[in-house]
């Protein structure tokens, strides 16, 4: 180092313990002493007492402009629904439905309000309620401190007088300004009109379910009784339906699929009311062991008559359409959903533009009907989704009101719409292909496709016995032929050579929310999947690799036209477009010279057919690169013993996914793809094997004979459970098969 150099470094030296030594005097007094906390802090605090005074002088800006109107306005009470025609102005003269087109209400003094549904709307709501001015700060801290503790939202930080001013004066956007201006009003409202009128109005305007707005109103509904005579546990139950009524309905029909979990709701909420009521004083723990275990004896049931009010062509199933859509208006945010309260769906004046074409809604039930036209015919339900997954048509039934045991099930959508899933047969098998060339395996891959295999260990470490459709031996098939003729012993090889786990992996993100179990069988179609998800999946496809969630509304603006709720679109770019043309080629040789034959309309079409054991359940999924449709048929109840129908015999015919559910596909798609853009789905550059010239699989795990396959029973359809979204599946090869998982029965094929 040169003497310059080291001249520098030691000036630079010497003026850092220059600058060391002056910040250090700089905290000293002049006795030597250091300054205190508060001296050295005092930009910090110069900072934050300056953020103070601008929330303040905001706060009192917003507290001062804002008015608190003269009366209280007529509550806007419909709430309608539009198609997808309707991308503006959604009222009373275009919409396909309206939710709470009349309201119950019977205003009540305060004076005839019980004191025992006082205390019980206090301690559930507002405990504090006599002693804030308006908002209760302590009471917010308290509620995130609880909802933090139990990961969910346990309890509101809104006051009684928020709660009302929201209701009354404010429109439901969730904004910061609105927030502000609800404390603003609440403060000013307190200041204007006693507690026990502030009280008394909120309990005649609070939205209670069953249509019913006001103590008095849901007293009826509920207990067919005045609200003066209620009694404790029926004060209780009142008072834990405020949150979310629509979700406690203890005495819904029991032929409502939802009947079970909202009796389970209705006394988790009756109960937590009580519980809060022993903390405030208003009852003993005796009180609390008494009441808590009561039944729902005193509570009518509810009437069976729609809630939608007028419904447009409820023969297309629309009323299907509008339950699952009221469904997903309320899901809270951590579910997918928007978040509205029951009380803004039912009478918050909303406006849902959904997703809907009515066209398209009405080919789909043409589809159907013409072709299930005979009594006994089983049923059938179709999902069509567009290139950027709106839900143009959705047909889960069509007697909402038939009062059959199965009426409001939603065939389409499985647990969402009160059912479960059923199992998709061999057209799962398009999960495997995915995977398969997502690891770089070739489309001129050969395996042996006997008429039955046995794979060694890989159930539960018994023998896996597997068989094709009709017991054919199809010799040896490339994955092109294997897919075209649906070959149950070549795939389960194909699924021992990429994984179970990561077949699982890839199906999840591609759109199937169910709980998959990552076994052999998984292939065949031995899981449970709605038809709304097969559809999604398969929309990935279509979409050139990207998978984009599906969606029933594309936003949600008041009365007044403002937007509270708008639809983002996002994509996930789960396949390459290599992966993606290897696959639809394969796929459009099912309907080109396989399986689907019968699926032709006269433009480029890729899909795959599927059976399951038995002829329980038929499928047909394919798509166009503009829209993509999956079709399900079964039989949703069962046979006067309890035992499960079967479609052996439907127009003198046994059905596979190659028959009725693809002609339903071809009817539709053949009049809803008129006008839309066709592309070609062409032969990727990794030509097909001649068969017999690639490799087969063999080894020690796996045998192939020509015997027959074992005949089993079919498996028992479990209700469809959320699942999140996976990262990508990993590239990685597995051979090992499962040796932990019972294996489900195998389908017959295509």
């Amino acid at each position: 180092m040169s003497p310059r150099s080291t001249g520098a470094a030691g000036s630079d030296a010497s003026r850092r313990a220059k600058n060391a030594r002056s910040a250090r005097r700089q905290d000293l007094k002049p006795n030597g002493k250091r300054r205190s906390i508060i001296w050295r802090m005092r930009r910090v605090f110069y900072a934050v007492g300056l953020v103070f005074v601008l929330v303040i002088a905001g706060a009192g800006y917003l507290f001062t402009q804002v008015p608190l109107p003269a009366e209280d306005p007529p509550l806007l009470q419909t709430s309608f629904f539009c198609s997808s025609e309707v991308t503006s102005g959604c009222g009373a003269d275009n919409s396909i439905a309206q939710l709470s087109g009349t309201e119950d209400r019977i205003a009540v003094t305060y004076d005839q309000i019980p004191p025992v549904l006082v205390s019980a709307v206090l301690a559930a709501e507002d405990r504090t309620f006599y002693d804030h001015g308006g908002v209760d700060p302590v009471g917010i801290v308290r509620a995130l401190w609880a909802n933090l503790r139990s990961d969910s939202v346990q309890q509101g930080g809104s006051t009684i007088t928020q709660q009302y001013v929201k209701n009354v004066y404010l429109t439901q956007e969730r904004t910061l300004t609105r927030k502000v201006k609800e404390a603003a009003l609440a403060v000013k409202l307190e200041r204007e009109l006693p507690k026990q009128e502030i009280l008394t109005r909120y309990l005649n305007t609070i939205y209670f379910g069953r249509g019913a707005y006001g103590v008095e109103a849901a007293s009826r509904a509920y207990f067919g009784k005045s609200v003066g005579d209620i009694t404790l546990p029926e004060a209780a139950y009142l008072a834990g339906l405020i949150r979310s009524p629509e979700t406690a309905d203890a005495q819904l029909p029991a032929t409502d699929p939802k009947a079970g979990t909202n009796r389970a709701t209705a006394v988790q909420r009756r109960n937590s009311v009580l519980q809060a009521m022993v903390e405030t004083g208003d009852i003993t723990q005796a009180q609390y062991d008494e009441f808590s275990q009561l039944g729902w004896d005193d509570v009518l049931p509810r009437s069976t008559k729609t809630i939608f009010g007028r419904v447009s062509h409820p023969e297309w199933g629309t009323e299907y359409w509008i339950e699952y859509v009221r469904h997903w208006l309320v899901q809270p945010e951590s579910a997918g959903g928007p978040g509205f309260t029951d009380a803004e769906v039912y009478g918050g004046g909303l406006r849902v533009y959904t997703t809907l074409d009515m066209a398209n809604q009405e080919e789909a039930v043409n589809a159907i009907d013409s072709t299930m036209n005979q009594p006994g015919d089983p049923a059938a339900a179709l999902v069509s989704i567009d290139d950027t997954g709106a839900v143009r048509a959705m047909v889960g039934g069509q007697g909402y009101d038939s009062g059959s045991s199965y009426a409001k099930v939603n065939l389409a959508v499985g647990a969402a719409g009160g059912g479960g899933g059923r199992q998709a047969g061999s057209s799962f098998k398009m999960f495997t292909l995915a995977e398969a060339m997502n690891q770089g395996v070739p489309l001129s891959k050969t395996y042996n496709a006997p008429s039955k295999i046995t794979i060694k260990g890989a159930d539960a470490g018994k023998d896996y016995v597997v068989g094709n459709y009709a017991d054919a031996g199809l010799g040896t098939l490339d994955l092109v032929q294997a897919t075209a003729k649906s070959s149950n012993t070549a795939y389960v090889q194909l699924m021992q050579d990429v994984g179970p786990e990561n077949v699982v992996a890839l199906a999840k993100r591609m759109g199937i929310t169910t709980e998959l179990n990552p076994d052999l069988s998984l292939t065949l179609g031995t899981a449970d999947v709605s038809v709304l998800d097969m559809a999604s999946a398969y929309s990935t496809l279509a979409d050139g690799g990207e998978h984009r969630p599906d969606y029933v509304v594309s936003k949600v603006t008041d009365a007044f036209g403002n937007v509270l709720w708008e639809h983002d679109t996002k994509s996930d770019r789960v396949l390459s477009d290599d992966v993606t043309a290897n696959v639809n080629y394969a796929l459009s040789q099912v309907v080109e010279a396989g399986t689907g034959t019968a699926a032709k309309i006269g433009q480029p079409v890729a899909g795959k057919t599927g059976t399951t054991e038995n002829y329980r359940d038929a499928w047909f999924a394919g798509f166009t690169c503009k829209l993509t449709t999956v079709v399900w048929m079964g039989y949703p109840d069962v046979n006067a013993d309890g035992s499960t129908k079967f479609m052996k015999s439907v127009h003198g015919k046994s059905v596979t996914g190659g028959s009725f559910p693809t002609q339903i596909w071809q009817k539709y798609m053949a009049k809803a793809t008129v006008g839309l853009d066709s592309c070609p789905f062409p032969r990727p550059a990794d030509k097909p094997a001649t068969p017999g010239t690639g490799t087969v699989l063999t080894g020690p795990t796996t045998t192939a004979t020509t015997a027959p396959p074992t005949t089993e029973a079919p498996a028992s359809s479990t209700t469809l459970a959320p699942t999140t979204t996976t990262t990508r599946p990993p590239t990685t090869t597995t051979t090992k098969p499962p040796t932990t998982t019972t294996t489900a029965p195998k389908p017959p094929g295509g």
